[in-house]
């Protein structure tokens, strides 16, 4: 039995029904099934006038997975590696400016519970928190916070 040949704007409305994508990651993905005479970049078009595919709602869907477990900077950047538009990029900074703390100290308080109670194992907190993508700011702010609840 011959294997049916999905169309690229099935595929792409398929890619679309399961998640947001990208304009870049929609490109990416739409490209491996390619055949000569193909025009991705008219059917990313096609789909972004029907509104299939939004930056904005790639924006928000990516920045309301990440935010409950990364920090600002690593969201930003994940943003900056799909091409977002740099004035949406200042926007969602302002808006995940707002709460990076109380973010910071919820996943502090998943991974750890505790305060470290010598130097080692505050830098390791504070690392982890770092390599999550939150500010110094954040951090100690949240480190902070912890130490007081504790007291």
């Amino acid at each position: 039995m011959a294997k049916l040949q999905v169309s690229l704007k099935a595929r792409a409305l398929r890619y679309l029904s399961a998640r947001e994508h990208s304009r870049q990651e929609l490109a990416r993905k739409l490209a491996r099934y390619a055949q000569e005479g193909d025009d991705i970049e008219a059917l990313l078009d096609t789909l972004e006038a029907a509104n299939f595919m939004s930056e904005a709602r790639f924006s928000e869907s990516l920045v309301n997975r990440r935010a409950a477990r990364f920090g600002n900077s690593r969201i930003l950047s994940e943003l900056k590696s799909h091409n977002i538009d740099p004035d949406s990029l200042t926007e969602i900074k302002a808006a995940l400016a707002q709460d990076e703390v109380a973010r910071a100290r919820e996943v502090w308080t998943r991974k750890f519970g505790v305060a470290a109670s010598d130097a080692n194992g505050r830098a390791k907190q504070m690392r982890f928190l770092l390599q999550r993508g939150f500010s110094h700011r954040a951090i100690q702010a949240a480190m902070r916070a912890k130490e007081e609840n504790e007291d």
